[in-house]
């Protein structure tokens, strides 16, 4: 097995014990890039400094000095996360060079720990999207097979750690943009509780519903770069002012006793049968270790798609005013007087798809309509967090699919947005009901694409869904990720 497809738990075991130096991981990975991203697409912008950045790593370990277990190990993070002196897009045409002063709260998280940044991830435009494919840039293509989509927002996140062009990356999740990623590329992602992770310094989508998280190949991954971003930060006024565990030191396979709820509408019409059939499996090798399950009804869930566009669409319009051609980004090149700078540069710097949410958003909140959706929307919120609070009295972890099909045709869906919109019908209620949740790899559809079981938990649960899912990763025997066909570059471990 060369290096670029081992975990980031496994390297950083070698990395300490000096079986292998952070220059020789991060070159190995270049490799790999080198390889795999003429067909893959992850990235928007390579870093040109990765194999000094190792090199100081490997400099300050032969000096003696004490590293985080992380360090020296590659990263990717996705483009709408703000980064000193690296070009951050958000996949739009509007900060298509754009260099940001200043580093977000959790990339000063992930130069503290010591690790390699390798670039910038390719993404959904402004992260609206559920397939990568509204990228100004580039489509992002599947690693495991390349004519279908990676999913999206976080596409070009999920689909490097696949193709082992990046160890580990961010991604951020306002609606299911980690988790149904993961899910289409087979590979592990956490969308943690809102207000864990600082927002500081992500582009803001969604503010209520936007949260940055990991994606790795392994649970122990997720749950090793997870402990290095989490915390309080005074920069972001709705980040959790609490205390924070090191979530790997925790982990257990033991799930005798846990209370797993499975509700009985996420597993209706629209979900195909494979991933029923997947994440039934699943459910009962956990049962077969000691869970306990139980059928449980969110019956709100029916309402949530509706719910979820209308509150983030409606604070898209608004937070994405500031694009409007005079403090900063893309400016059309003629005009004539400010308002047709405002609307030819608007129209010129966004895609259809957050021109559509941008419109659409602004009705929910005219003058007129703004009781009939919003306030409404904002009602049906509340209830969905109340059913979810009242379903964590009766267990620990609720079990759902991840995305309601595996990976779709690239071109097959975008045309339609209503169809597009319901990739997210599995995850958004998470994000409504600001919980966390991690999709781990399941199984496969009949023709090899990966399947996704998604575990939600109470807020602040982290440790929760990251054990039981720990555990169906040790039933399972971990999870292969890197598919055969990008198992060829990189120097041998």
């Amino acid at each position: 097995m060369k290096l670029f497809e081992k975990s980031a738990a496994e390297l950083s075991a070698m990395l300490q014990k000096k079986e292998c130096s952070a220059v020789e991981l991060t070159q190995d990975v270049l490799d790999q890039i080198a390889v795999a991203e003429p067909q893959v697409g992850a990235y928007v912008t390579q870093c040109e400094d990765t194999l000094e950045q190792a090199k100081r790593v490997d400099d300050a370990r032969a000096n003696g000095e004490s590293l985080h277990p992380l360090a020296g190990i590659p990263i990717g993070i996705k483009d709408n996360i703000s980064t000193k002196g690296i070009r951050t897009t958000c996949s739009s045409r509007m900060l298509e060079n754009y260099v940001p002063p200043f580093d977000a709260t959790v990339m000063q998280s992930v130069h503290c720990a010591g690790m390699v940044i390798t670039g910038k991830m390719n993404m959904d435009e402004f992260a609206m999207g559920s397939s990568t494919e509204t990228s100004y840039f580039h489509q992002t293509h599947n690693p495991h097979k390349i004519d279908c989509v990676p999913g999206g927002s976080s596409g070009g996140s999920a689909a490097a750690v696949a193709a082992g062009e990046a160890i580990v990356t961010l991604g951020s999740d306002t609606g299911g943009s980690i988790r149904q990623p993961a899910s289409l590329c087979g590979v592990a992602g956490l969308k943690p509780t809102y207000g864990s992770v600082s927002r500081y310094g992500l582009v803001a989508f969604a503010s209520s519903l936007d949260q940055i998280g990991p994606i790795g190949k392994s649970v122990k991954d997720v749950a090793m770069l997870q402990s290095v971003i989490q915390g309080h930060d005074s920069m972001d006024a709705t980040s959790a002012y609490r205390t924070y565990t090191n979530l790997c030191d925790h982990l257990s396979g033991d799930v005798k006793g846990l209370r797993i709820g499975v509700p009985k509408e996420y597993f209706g019409d629209g979900i195909d049968t494979c991933v029923k059939e997947a994440v039934f499996a699943a459910i009962r090798q956990l049962e077969a270790q000691g869970a306990v399950i139980q059928e449980i009804s969110l019956p709100s869930t029916e309402y949530a798609i509706n719910t979820y566009y209308i509150i983030a669409s409606a604070e898209a319009s608004s937070n994405l005013a500031r694009f409007d051609g005079v403090k900063y980004g893309y400016r059309t090149a003629s005009y004539d007087g400010l308002t047709d700078m405002y609307e030819k540069t608007r129209s010129e710097g966004f895609g259809d798809e957050v021109k559509r949410r941008i419109m659409l958003g602004t009705f929910v909140l005219s003058s007129g309509f703004y009781d009939a959706y919003y306030k409404n929307a904002k009602l049906v919120q509340r209830k969905i967090t109340q059913e979810f609070q009242q379903a964590f009295q009766k267990c620990d972890v609720i079990i759902t699919p991840t995305a309601p099909s595996p990976a779709f045709r690239i071109g097959e869906n975008i045309n339609d947005p209503l169809k597009m919109y319901y990739n997210d019908v599995c995850t958004v209620t998470v994000n409504i009901a600001g919980l966390p949740a991690v999709s781990v790899p399941c199984g496969r559809s009949s023709d090899g694409l990966p399947l996704g079981m998604q575990l939600i938990g109470n807020a602040f649960a982290e440790q929760t869904i990251l054990n039981a899912a720990y555990s169906y990763e040790q039933i399972v025997g971990g999870f292969h990720v890197i598919p055969e066909a990008f198992c060829t570059g990189g120097a041998n471990a």
